[in-house]
């Protein structure tokens, strides 16, 4: 059967699709740290509230990206991509209207369920709408979109509280949503795994064993990292994760086959994905407090301060994907973890209360292009690593590892901030914040070695002609480079 060529004209309108939804789910992940403050005295909402305010989106997201992309092969991805962005946008509704601490928790929580649907069905759809020849350029830019959705995110947040008020962080969801949802039932092409059955064991492994890990991390800190309840989490965790390894070794229709990992591509993308997101986003939790907590700007303020970082993807990362069908993936991404490492390292050499501005910029720059070279290639490596009807599990499996990976970063740097300084003063935030951004430095000059496993670019050699065998031979893939 031949292979289906895309139409142009539908594989823009799907980008836009998928693209803005991302750009949506991607931004809700952080926009409401800057809102908390606000959102404590506008609802008398105690510490433990603002907490879950941001945990209960982190949990139900990182925990069922994978039971996301699952549903989606079953039901059809079209279908529960249009249901997952309803999902979502009926909860930031919610959220807005929530009269009560706890209601905006459960908002919160819904909003994540609907997230988890939607983001690793963004990649599947839009690689099937793509032709193969393009996919670099699109998964470029579906990278810059990602990347630029999470760096704004507390920036975004920060202007829309002092424009206007906290629940128009998200009152903003509920027009794109509205219209989205005829778009893509309009516009998007259906499509479904490689069967209709459905993984009930293993959903309910992976997802409570994610949790019980995610709930853990998350807690760690705040309980002690050698208490009752963290311990056993673990332990449970530890349990569930095994037996869901166990059931998918056995079971002859696993949600996430574990034969993926048998490849040299999809490991080591996965690796460099959890090494990438521990080293990035526990630095930049503490980062994106640095300009306000140190140097007492607003959260507007000091948003703009990191522009040079946050806008980098939107230039580099399209690049990056018309390169990576270029010159392979895995050139790009040794540059890209070396340039992050360099600019962690160099903002950690630096820091100080009195630092001036310029002196980082040159850091924000490099850590931003390094963010850039990632997204894309990373995306062209797992994709490429399985057949077509299995990209779905094989995106929400990358997703869920690299959100498991920041949320890692996050629990161990706030702990090595916490052990080394504190929120007491200016100084003792920078004592803290140095040797956490070490740390984050050194895991992302151990994700350079990872790269270095991703094979190297497959290359067609040219038709060739041999008449005493009677014909032409076709082209043939060979890796040029291992």
């Amino acid at each position: 059967m031949p292979a289906r060529v895309p139409d142009r004209r539908l594989a823009i309108a799907t980008f836009a699709i998928t693209s803005l939804a991302l750009f949506m789910t991607s931004l809700d992940n952080l926009v409401v740290t800057t809102a908390l403050p606000v959102i404590k005295q506008s609802l008398d909402a105690s510490l433990s509230q603002l907490e879950w305010t941001v945990n209960a989106y982190t949990l139900t997201f990182a925990v069922l990206l994978l039971t996301g992309a699952a549903l989606g092969d079953r039901f059809g991805r079209k279908r529960m991509f249009t249901i997952g962005v309803g999902l979502f946008t009926g909860a930031s509704a919610f959220a807005a209207l929530a009269p009560t601490g706890d209601l905006l928790v459960l908002a919160r929580a819904v909003q994540g369920i609907g997230a988890a649907i939607v983001t690793p069905l963004t990649l599947t759809i839009l690689s099937d709408a793509v032709p193969a020849e393009r996919r670099g350029l699109a998964l470029g830019a579906w990278g810059a979109i990602a990347g630029l959705a999470i760096a704004l995110g507390p920036r975004v947040g920060g202007a829309i509280v002092e424009g206007l008020s906290w629940q128009f962080i998200f009152w903003v969801n509920v027009p794109i949503g509205i219209v989205l949802v005829p778009l893509a039932a309009r516009f998007l092409r259906e499509t479904h795994g490689p069967d209709g059955a459905l993984d009930l064991p293993g959903l309910g492994l992976a997802s409570t064993g994610l949790f019980a890990l995610v709930w853990a991390l998350i807690h760690g800190n705040e309980q002690g990292w050698t208490s009752t309840g963290i311990l056993v989490a673990f332990v449970a965790a530890a349990v569930l994760l095994v037996a869901f390894v166990t059931w998918e070794a056995r079971t002859s229709n696993p949600m996430l086959p574990l034969r993926f990992f048998r490849s040299r591509a999809f490991s080591a993308a996965n690796a460099v994905s959890l090494l990438m997101s521990f080293g990035l986003f526990g630095s930049i939790f503490l980062l994106a407090q640095f300009f306000q907590v140190v140097q007492g700007y607003s959260p507007l303020e000091a948003g703009l301060r990191t522009l040079p970082w946050t806008m980098m993807p939107i230039f580099v990362a399209p690049i990056a994907g018309v390169l990576s069908d270029r010159i392979g993936a895995r050139p790009l991404l040794v540059a890209g973890m070396v340039l992050m490492s360099i600019g962690l390292a160099w903002i950690a050499t630096v820091s100080t209360v009195t630092v001036e501005y310029l002196v980082m910029v040159p850091a924000f720059i490099i850590s931003g292009t390094g963010m850039a070279l990632f997204f894309a290639p990373t995306a062209n490596v797992v994709l490429s690593s399985v057949a077509p009807e299995e990209e779905g599990r094989a995106s929400g499996a990358n997703n869920t590892i690299r959100e498991i990976g920041g949320v890692f970063g996050v629990a161990v740097l706030a702990s090595v901030f916490s052990a080394n300084g504190g929120y007491t003063s200016p100084q003792a935030f920078v004592d803290g914040m140095v040797p956490a951004v070490w740390v984050g430095a050194g895991v992302l000059a151990i994700a350079v070695v990872a790269a270095l496993f991703v094979p190297g670019k497959r290359r067609l050699l040219p038709e060739m002609h041999v008449p005493e065998l009677g014909g032409r031979l076709a082209p043939v893939p060979v890796r040029i480079e291992d």
